[in-house]
């Protein structure tokens, strides 16, 4: 639902979510600007759904990235490289994914491609975990041990028998992985080690209504409303899928 709304709402808004008028700042909401205006007197629910494509796309490319990595570090995994790969991975998971992403961030610089590449990078250790575990749990059935008696190869047998077979618990944690990138986002954006301005997202707007929280409550619940409500969402299709 926030989805659809971020996506084809722009469609119906002509409010640009970058047009400043200091002469509209801080309207509550009304028939003209039905989220108020923010403190440039910009259309807050033109930058909400803005920023709704922009945590949405952001949440959605970083889990797809962490998958790919994640798919070639659990498959690839054995032996001496099992025991390195799955140890930096867990020693990864050590870090909470916050601290990480802003060391990373701090690194890497500012802009959407890096915080994309950052949020992958941090949930990448536990989804290589989940793709490991999985891959091993599967080469211990029969029907492998049938593969390779009827001579398929190794990569044959990755590529045929237990990649599709692991597609749906990945699937499921892309979904855990979207909500949590979503969430590490709007923190970043919120401490400022996110997106840049004028770029909007849900952090960066809670952060810009923060100074005035009391006298434009407006500026906080509405982008907290949809932030809260997409990431639940999110989660609750992830549990569906992992059924």
């Amino acid at each position: 639902m926030i989805g659809s709304l971020s996506l084809f709402g722009p469609l119906f808004i002509r409010a640009s979510p970058y047009d400043i008028d200091m002469g509209r700042r801080l309207r509550p909401p009304s028939a003209e600007h039905w989220f108020g205006t923010d403190t440039l007197g910009r259309d807050l629910l033109a930058r909400v759904l803005a920023g709704g494509r922009i945590s949405l796309g952001i949440g959605i490319a970083s889990s797809a990235l962490s998958a790919v990595l994640a798919l070639a570090i659990g498959l690839y995994a054995g032996g001496v490289r099992d025991l390195f790969l799955m140890g930096l991975c867990d020693a990864l998971r050590a870090v909470p994914n916050l601290l990480l992403a802003i060391a990373l961030m701090t690194a890497l610089g500012g802009g959407a491609v890096q915080l994309i590449i950052v949020l992958a990078l941090a949930a990448t250790p536990v989804t290589a975990r989940l793709v490991r575990s999985s891959a091993l749990a599967i080469r211990s059935q029969p029907y492998i041990d049938s593969a390779r008696l009827q001579g398929a190869g190794r990569f044959r047998i990755l590529f045929f028998q237990i990649l599709p077979n692991i597609l749906s618990p990945l699937a499921a944690q892309m979904s855990f992985t979207c909500a949590q990138a979503m969430t590490v986002e709007a923190a970043l954006s919120y401490l400022g080690a996110g997106l840049k301005p004028p770029l909007p997202s849900w952090g960066s707007i809670l952060q810009e209504g923060q100074t005035v929280i009391f006298s434009a409550p407006w500026m906080i619940f509405f982008p907290g409303i949809f932030a809260a409500l997409a990431i639940l969402g999110i989660n609750l299709l992830g549990q569906d899928n992992s059924k």
